[in-house]
């Protein structure tokens, strides 16, 4: 291994962050200036040191970064070097844990295809696994209870012939907590999945899968089970010395899913625009933002993370970030996408340990939020015909005394708005049958329905029992328990 000196002193030119598209194909392209432009020089810079102070502290033999924006890459960089040279976007390294990300794509394209349910029993698909009876969801969530680690020395640093068989992956106890009470973080659950993805491909290979349903669609040419040419060697740094240990690489067999995948800088920006837009090819902006909902309570006393369905959430500078971190030996990455930013960012380094990888990938994206915020869409209206009787029901209406406001939000989606300060909202999606469904907040899942009289008119909005009306407390309305007939008052 050769450190590249004149890479630590400047920015190399093929990584000085010159803007260019990685929109998958048919995700959206931003109508903004911004979402085109590079970032400023002075940004550019903030960016380089942190990747700069983060591989020189950590002491890490070398280190990439990057930022997408907009569905572009406006920023990379590298630090030392690979191989005598300065690494650049094509350079493989290990991204471990990153790999469940991937699997969840997998068992969420399953259930969106109607293949399973995520409240199914595993043991419904998988005869030979010794925890027949937690859910697919629980597995995804990390909160089936099954133990951290698979049976057997270090899986990381072993060959997974040792773990021939699905039933190879539990020890005595393979599950150490009640399903559904708490998150637990378990490698061997991801293993099982992997085997539920090959168990409903007909027995392909979990990795065929990938690369068929999502690499290849999203031109992730380079993101490979077992390293390819050219890619990092990973290192352990002595802790009280500057030398380094080359670790082992082993296939981890039946364990891969939880951690083998290598993949490069270019591919990861083209994964990131997918895990901000979407693609419809591979898996939809609903499926994605299901897979960022928190789906158990978090650990600890702090409550600045969490865990979704294969993602892992972090609450960092105010704003809620989705990804995961990955560590295999001899490796460290990160990837964190900020939806409400349309902004995602990823380091990688080949050292075990050393670098606060979580952070590195968070900080990049704080200084990309503080030196330039993002620049909004600009507004249009509706184009097409309106629908004048779905126009009509916007505007005010009157939870009690509570003001309200519901807008029309698309075609024909809604959003139920707060006048005072105080209230749930939420956002709604049209149903066939006339109705709307909430998307978020208190009326997630519950059905809106307009209420009509005999003649057709619009009487009030029930919200899963709540009745709204045009007026505060109207008496002419079905407000429960009546409204007293003396009306409003002075006392």
């Amino acid at each position: 291994m050769t450190v590249v000196e004149s890479a630590q002193s400047q920015e190399p030119e093929s990584n000085v962050g010159r803007a260019h598209e990685v929109i998958p194909r048919g995700g959206a392209v931003a109508d903004s200036a911004e979402a085109y432009a590079e970032l400023l020089p002075q940004t550019r810079r903030a960016l380089l040191r942190r990747l700069a102070v983060a591989q020189a502290d950590g002491r890490a033999p070398s280190m990439m970064g990057a930022v997408v924006r907009g569905g572009r890459v406006v920023w990379t960089g590298a630090r030392g070097g690979v191989d005598g040279e300065v690494p650049h976007g094509d350079v493989q390294y290990r991204i471990g844990s990153l790999t469940k990300n991937f699997v969840a794509v997998l068992v969420l394209r399953l259930r969106d295809e109607g293949l399973l349910r995520l409240d199914d029993l595993i043991g419904t698909y998988l005869k030979d696994v010794p925890v027949p009876e937690v859910t697919v969801h629980q597995l995804l969530a990390h909160s089936a209870g099954l133990a951290a680690e698979s049976r057997g020395p270090w899986w990381e640093r072993t060959d997974g012939a040792l773990r021939p068989e699905p039933v190879d992956l539990f020890g005595e106890r393979p599950r150490l907590h009640p399903a559904g009470r708490r998150h637990h973080y378990s490698n061997p659950g991801f293993a099982v999945l992997g085997a539920l993805v090959e168990r409903l491909r007909d027995g392909m290979p979990w990795g065929e899968v990938l690369r068929r349903e999502v690499l290849e669609p999203l031109g992730m040419a380079r993101t490979t089970l077992r390293p390819e040419m050219p890619h990092a060697e990973g290192w352990a740094v002595h802790p009280w010395a500057d030398v380094v240990l080359p670790e082992p690489a082993h296939d981890t067999g039946l364990m891969g899913p939880a951690g083998q995948l290598w993949s490069t800088t270019e591919d990861l920006c083209r994964w990131a625009a997918f895990l901000l837009r979407g693609d419809e090819r591979v898996l939809s902006a609903e499926s994605l933002a299901e897979m960022r909902a928190p789906a158990v309570p978090p650990e600890g006393d702090g409550w600045d993370a969490g865990y979704g369905l294969g993602t892992q959430l972090l609450w960092r500078n105010g704003r809620r970030l989705a990804g995961h971190t990955g560590s295999m030996p001899g490796f460290l990455a990160v990837l964190w996408a900020d939806p409400q930013e349309d902004t995602a960012a990823l380091a990688l380094a080949n050292c075990t340990s050393g670098v606060p990888i979580a952070t590195v990938g968070a900080d990049l994206l704080k200084i990309v939020a503080a030196h330039e915020p993002r620049i909004p869409e600009p507004w249009r209206p509706l184009s097409g015909a309106v629908d004048e009787e779905l126009l009509a029901l916007t505007g005010p209406w009157y939870w009690g005394a509570n003001p309200f406001a519901l807008r029309l939000t698309g075609a024909r989606g809604l959003e139920l708005v707060t006048l005072s300060g105080g209230g749930r909202t939420s956002r709604f999606r049209a149903e066939a049958d006339g109705t709307w469904t909430g998307l978020d907040g208190y009326y997630a899942g519950e059905t809106l329905r307009v209420g009509r009289a005999s003649d057709g008119t619009v009487t009030h909005l029930d919200l899963g029992t709540f009745v709204f009306t045009r007026g505060p407390y109207e008496p002419s309305g079905p407000v429960p328990g009546g409204v007293d007939p003396e009306g409003w008052r002075g006392v």
